[in-house]
Order: structure tokens, then C-alpha cells, then sequence
């Protein structure tokens, strides 16, 4: 019998059937540690379903995308992730429509060149975002009543609800005398939809925690780090809701106060502090007053309702900050992975859900629920959403020496999704 020779092109076959398997297996490991490694420095809480059959773990913002159509019959999804897409349906409302948007976020008003950012509709990875009904919303909230607690990215939230509720119903402003804060905002006020028995209050509380203006000409603020700012706080138990938010004002330079007793104070307050406070890191003053703001719901006797804590929204200046030239003149939204999330950004929302985490347990134990509305990932895509120089008349400013807005969103706009989600969250898990 002659010898079997051995044949090159056999072998070479061989050893790429070999191959492939272990490349594929490096390439998935890979792909997990991506995970794994995303996972850690966004920690998960409770899902945003699309239906009630199920709940679980909420991931955190990523950057991979998806350009595979919808599923139609997924029992749930995870809403806060996927892509904007184009969308061909009017917007929910004008500024012809809504009497409730304020000059400062009527970008059509003022002129606003491209109004593309209306055309925008957020799709979810592997599942359809309803679109908001407001009829549905309303009937949900009969007899209830509802708190937005925060700056004026809550304002700005709120007046997007009453213009998609507007199709329906209008409420009415229930006059009184409001206590004025020492910025000159009024600390409440309330809207009543008399054929629901349903009422929306929004209180002005930038910082969530007592707060006392210590230095009006440097602009220096004493933040209570430990006690709730009781002008929201005693009102807890008269709602079913409450959805918290706020971050913006923590750059003020503040001294952080526990037990009454200055303890730090950030970096702005450096000059007028002295050097014997040591700088706390803003985002830990965030988790505080997040963990002070949730745990006074959690304890209050009488609340059995649901406490919603929303999410920061990036800022889109470019080529600056807002008081040096800074601009948001993109417009078109940007496609997943065209860029990061900002690392403060990315702090925030941490000390936000580490907040949330810290206190949802005791709330559970005493009757009350305590939510995400994850909203950073979607709005970060957002540059061209923002008023710019359009939320006021040519010449005029925002507030001060405040001219470009690109904080702040325009109406209607990309920010009528924090709705479309809130409508999803509180259905998904009803009281």
C-alpha cells in the first residue's frame, strides 16, 4: 500500500475551519467585555416597558445602533435605547394650537431657520414608541394629581404635557397668591382639569434641598445637603406623583451644609469660602441632594404613590460655552455612536441612579414606588432641539447676558418624548 500523501490544499482548509470558530468566540468575548464594562459604569434599575407582562433591569446608554425594523409584537422593550428616524406625521401641536409655550421655547415664533427638529420621531431598539394619547393620559390620571419638582428643565417639561394634553383638554390656571422665590420665580403653580379631577403642580426648586442665596454679587449659594427643601416636601402625601429632576444649578458656586454646619463647598465657592472647606466633587453633592429629595418621599406617612426621577439632559453648546459664543446650529440629529456622552453628563445620570437606588427599598417598604425616566441617551442626540437665539425677540436675551439657548427645548419639539415615555412608564406599571 503506498504512503497517503499529505495535500496542501486540504490542510489549508483545515486549518481555517479551525480558525474561524476561534475567532468568532474572541470576537464575542470581546463584545462582552464591552458589555461588562458599560454595564459598570451605568448601573442598571428598573426597565421602561412597552406592556405590563414584565419588568426588569434598565440598561444604561450605549452607543451600539440598530438599523433592524421594529419588532410589532414585542412583549417588551427596553424604550430608552435606539436611534431618532425621520417622521412624516405633523407635530403633536403648534404654538397656534397650545397657549402654554413659553416665549423662551417658541421657536417658531422667533423665526427658528430649520424646523426640521420637528420631523424627528424617537424609534426604540426591537419595539414601536405609541405615540402619545392624550386621551388615554387623562383618563389614567382621573382623580389624581401629579408634581414636577425641579429648575426650569421641569417648567419646560411640564408646559410640553399641558400643549399634548391640549388636544384634549385645558386646564385652568388656579390663581393665588405665590410665594416668590429670591430669583424672582413663583415657587408653585397649579393646573386643574375640572372634567378629570386632575391637577398638575410644578414646583421651583432648582436644587431640590433647602437652599439660601448667602452672596447675591458672587451668585453663592448654602446648600442643606440633608434636608429636603420643605416648600415641595410638605406637600408630598396630596400627590400620587412626583417626578424629580435637576442638575443645572449645582455650578453655582455653593457651601454645602450638614446639620446646619458647613462641611465643603465646590469649586466656584473657593474664593468666597476660605480654604478651610474642602471641594466636594459636584456630582456627589448631586447624589446627596437626589438621596435627600427621594428619601423624604420615601418616609413620608401617607404617600402610596410613585416617585419618578428623570434623567439629566446634555447641554449642545459648540465652539464655547454659553458665555463665550457657544452655539447649537446643527440640524439634524446626531446618528448613535456619532459622538460620547459627556463625562459630566455621564456622572450625573450616575449620581442620579445611585441615588435612586439607595432609597427605592425604603420606599417599597413603606408603600411607594420609585422610577428612572431615562431620557439622557435620547436627548444627547438632540443638538438641533434647542431655541439657539430663537426663543426671544432680535436684541433680546434668555435671562441677563444669557443669549443662545442651547439648554432648554424648543416647543414642540424633541422634549415631548419625556411625555410619550412618562405615559409609558405609568401605564407599564400602574398604581
Amino acid at each position: 500500500m503506498k504512503p497517503h500523501k499529505s495535500n496542501p490544499s486540504s490542510s489549508s482548509k483545515r486549518s481555517a475551519a479551525i480558525a474561524t470558530p476561534i475567532l468568532v468566540l474572541l470576537a464575542l468575548a470581546l463584545v462582552s467585555l464591552y458589555d461588562m464594562t458599560f454595564s459598570n459604569r451605568y448601573p442598571h434599575i428598573d426597565r421602561v416597558v412597552a406592556s405590563s407582562s414584565s419588568s426588569s433591569s434598565l440598561p444604561s446608554p450605549a452607543n451600539s445602533s440598530s438599523s433592524a425594523p421594529p419588532a410589532t409584537t414585542a412583549a417588551s422593550c427596553d424604550l430608552t435605547r435606539g436611534q431618532w428616524v425621520p417622521d412624516d406625521e405633523a407635530p403633536y401641536y403648534t404654538n397656534l394650537t397650545c397657549p402654554f409655550i413659553d416665549d423662551l421655547q417658541n421657536c417658531m415664533k422667533f423665526g427658528k431657520p430649520s424646523l426640521e427638529f420637528m420631523r424627528w420621531r424617537w424609534r426604540p431598539d426591537g419595539c414601536d414608541l405609541p405615540r402619545f394619547d392624550a386621551a388615554r393620559f387623562l383618563e389614567a390620571m382621573r382623580g389624581k394629581s401629579m408634581a414636577f419638582v425641579g429648575d426650569s428643565l421641569a417648567r419646560n417639561h411640564l408646559k410640553s404635557l399641558l400643549c399634548l394634553l391640549s388636544k384634549e383638554a385645558q386646564p385652568a390656571e388656579v390663581r393665588t397668591s405665590p410665594e416668590i422665590d429670591v430669583t424672582g420665580r413663583a415657587v408653585r403653580r397649579d393646573y386643574y382639569y375640572r372634567n378629570h379631577g386632575f391637577t398638575i403642580s410644578l414646583f421651583w426648586s432648582p436644587f431640590l434641598v433647602k437652599a439660601n442665596q448667602s452672596n447675591a454679587t458672587l451668585g453663592q449659594w448654602d446648600l442643606h445637603l440633608d434636608t429636603a427643601d420643605d416648600r415641595w416636601a410638605a406637600h408630598i402625601a396630596d400627590f400620587d406623583y412626583i417626578v424629580l429632576s435637576g442638575t443645572n444649578w449645582f455650578l453655582r458656586p455653593s457651601v454645602y451644609r450638614e446639620g446646619g454646619r458647613a462641611v465643603a463647598r465646590n469649586g466656584g465657592a473657593a474664593a468666597a469660602a476660605g480654604n478651610n472647606l474642602t471641594e466636594l466633587p459636584v456630582p456627589r453633592a448631586v447624589r446627596a441632594a437626589f438621596r435627600t429629595a427621594l428619601g423624604a418621599i420615601a418616609a413620608r406617612e401617607g404617600f402610596r404613590g410613585k416617585a419618578v426621577l428623570r434623567t439629566v439632559t446634555p447641554a449642545h453648546f459648540e465652539n464655547g460655552e454659553w458665555n463665550t459664543g457657544g452655539d447649537c446650529v446643527r440640524t439634524r440629529p446626531f446618528r448613535r455612536g456619532e459622538r460620547a456622552l459627556g463625562a459630566v453628563e455621564a456622572e450625573y445620570r450616575g449620581a442620579q441612579v445611585d441615588a435612586l437606588r439607595e432609597t427605592e427599598a425604603a420606599a417599597r417598604r413603606n408603600g411607594a414606588e420609585m422610577q428612572l425616566l431615562d431620557i439622557t441617551e435620547a436627548m444627547d442626540l438632540r443638538p438641533d432641539g434647542h431655541p439657539s437665539r430663537y426663543g426671544h425677540p432680535p436684541g433680546s436675551s434668555v435671562e441677563g447676558s444669557f443669549v443662545v439657548d442651547c439648554l432648554h427645548w424648543c416647543l414642540p419639539g424633541p422634549v415631548d418624548l419625556w411625555s410619550e415615555l412618562l405615559l409609558q412608564l405609568l401605564v407599564a406599571h400602574p398604581s
